[in-house]
């Protein structure tokens, strides 16, 4: 039996409408619900409706969706009743997917992949988990860096020559800050010990790296109050917000990173114990303390918001397609939380929630080596920086001046 969604619609659906029935069971197979369904067919019939008035059909669909992207870009373009918007576009996008799956439309030909486009950025991938132990998610944020670096001198190792790796890390560090200077370093200087112990680089050619000063410790490390961290859980009340909640208690009580509440598996979850098993970055599986406070936010999650997939991670999307959580998201529902909470945070990421966790224990009595074991860090002295914000102790702990006073 056909659906309805699509009856109110159709004249305006035009060249689609034999293909919306379809369009439909396929997002419903996608888990999308009835509401995100007549949306969508509705968002849909505006972009089917503009791309015919322009002489595009189904053989042209292709080119409709690049004409109505470059549309929307147009910044000098007087807006008008009728226009098309991006909302509408996104539709689109879904609609020619499903064409494309279902074999209406031919399959397009993927892009090249950069690592079977430069086999040598694969085999360094490997070579460093394999040796080093780099998670995943370091060696993709590295990655970016290399592809601009093999895609300026290419693979041939002969053209790593001092010259060319400083300049190509001057060029490419000079449209950031220090943070992205010391990434770009620490990437190529990695992929250069690659090829030293590949034999394709002389001995000693990550030395033509330069170096950007950083001096340990010279910052302070943002955070917010007790009274600032309630009101960013108090944002997350809404029975909509339960998974929002669950991470930002993670986050803000055990100083989680985000990346770690992305990696959580339902499985990692030791109810009987009442602990948290987390890998991190050292891959090796810790026990945290899973709080009365934390453990009911995760049920109430669990019990009332948690969509039925398959999927073994914790935390999964709201919408449709359902998947795991990635850290971005975790970085996005955590700057919305400050958004709604009125806060004008020292920096808007997950990881000012993680310095607030390190900072309360510090200030209630817990010591650097306890906090150091709650936060995971593989050396004290990384904990050293959070000294810093315990004004009272460093009061009692600072010397006098032993030069002149000034006259």
């Amino acid at each position: 039996m056909k659906t309805k969604v699509w009856r109110s619609v159709s004249a305006r659906l035009r060249f689609a409408a034999p293909h919306i029935d379809g369009f439909s069971i396929w997002l419903r197979g996608k888990r999308y619900s009835a509401r995100s369904i007549r949306n969508l067919v509705n968002l849909l019939a505006g972009w089917i409706d503009w791309a015919a008035n322009r002489g595009f059909g189904m053989e042209s669909i292709d080119e409709g969706l690049v004409a109505s992207q470059l549309f929307v870009k147009d910044k000098a373009r007087v807006r008008r009743a009728g226009d098309i918007h991006e909302a509408s576009i996104g539709a689109g996008r879904l609609f020619v997917r499903y064409l494309r799956e279902t074999g209406v439309l031919p399959e397009e030909p993927a892009p090249q992949e950069p690592l079977t486009r430069w086999p040598r950025l694969r085999e360094f991938r490997s070579w460093m988990r394999q040796h080093r132990g780099v998670a995943e998610s370091t060696l993709d944020l590295w990655q970016r860096h290399l592809i601009k670096l093999v895609e300026t001198l290419e693979e041939d190792a002969d053209a790593y020559s001092a010259a060319a790796v400083r300049a190509f890390v001057l060029e490419r560090a000079k449209s950031g800050g220090r943070a992205r200077a010391q990434s770009i370093t620490c990437a190529l200087r990695a992929y250069l010990r690659f090829l030293v112990a590949k034999g394709d680089c002389p001995p000693g050619r990550e030395q033509a790296v330069p170096k950007f000063a950083q001096w340990r410790l010279a910052s302070v490390p943002k955070y917010l109050s007790g009274e600032q961290v309630d009101r960013v859980i108090a944002a997350c009340q809404s029975p909509s917000r339960l998974r929002d909640k669950a991470i930002v208690l993670l986050l803000a009580r055990l100083g989680l990173r985000s990346s770690d509440v992305a990696n959580l598996r339902l499985f990692d979850i030791d109810w009987r114990n009442g602990r948290l098993a987390v890998s991190g970055k050292s891959r090796r599986a810790q026990y945290l303390p899973l709080t009365q406070e934390i453990g009911d936010a995760i049920l109430a999650y669990l019990s009332r918001c948690r969509p039925a997939v398959s999927e073994p991670y914790l935390f999964v999307t709201d919408l449709a397609p359902r998947r795991a959580i990635t850290r971005g998201t975790v970085k996005c529902l955590v700057r919305r939380a400050l958004m709604r909470a009125g806060i004008d945070s020292p920096s808007k990421g997950a990881h000012v929630l993680r310095h607030s966790a390190a900072t309360a224990m510090l200030r209630s009595g817990v010591s650097l080596a306890g906090v150091s074991a709650v936060l995971r860090h593989q050396s004290p002295s990384t904990t050293l920086l959070y000294a810093k914000v315990d004004l009272p102790i460093l009061s009692e702990i600072a010397q006098p001046w032993a030069g002149r006073l000034p006259c």
